[in-house]
């Protein structure tokens, strides 16, 4: 069946732009989350630029940390591609910025939103896991001196998260 958009003059008949339009509706929808804003590439729909503020209460409170997010082509029945941009110092989060969080990996579902894969970052920062880590080296300063690293953690986010 053909969608046609006679605003636009679309005759769509894959209701490609129908998709897109919703699409549009749940980013506005991301766009207003608290401590998380994104917005598209003017040059790639599939990628947007994020931000999420560090949450109250943790090493990472007062940061304002940059991270890109890529729809892939299989997208949704495959995971968007997350990686924070600023440096940061956290056990699930590796130097290249890549996030250790099971809804991106093997525990993705179509019917997850890209808000929640957000939000899950942004309750990561709240609760990092030294058990399940990406970053070996930062986990075992966790796990053996948690009050150091999470020294550590603030100093970083003073670095290199103040007016990202």
């Amino acid at each position: 069946m053909d969608i046609f958009l006679p605003r636009f003059g679309i005759v769509d008949p894959c209701g490609q732009a129908a998709r897109f339009l919703m699409e549009s509706v749940k980013w506005n929808y991301i766009l207003h989350a608290p401590g998380i804003s994104a917005s598209p590439s003017e040059d790639n729909m599939r990628y947007f630029n994020v931000m999420i503020l560090g949450p109250a209460q943790s090493p990472y409170e007062g940061g304002v940390f940059k991270l890109e997010l890529f729809l892939p082509e299989e997208y949704p029945m495959a995971a968007p591609k997350v990686r924070f941009l600023t440096k940061i110092y956290h056990p699930n989060i590796d130097k290249l910025g890549r996030i250790c969080l099971d809804i991106l990996k093997d525990k993705w579902s179509p019917a997850l939103q890209i808000r929640t894969v957000l939000l899950s970052i942004q309750a990561l920062l709240s609760a990092p896991n030294p058990d399940d880590p990406l970053s070996e080296n930062i986990a075992k300063h966790w796990k053996t001196n948690e009050a150091e690293a999470v020294e550590t953690a603030k100093e970083w986010t003073r670095l290199y998260a103040s007016g990202a």
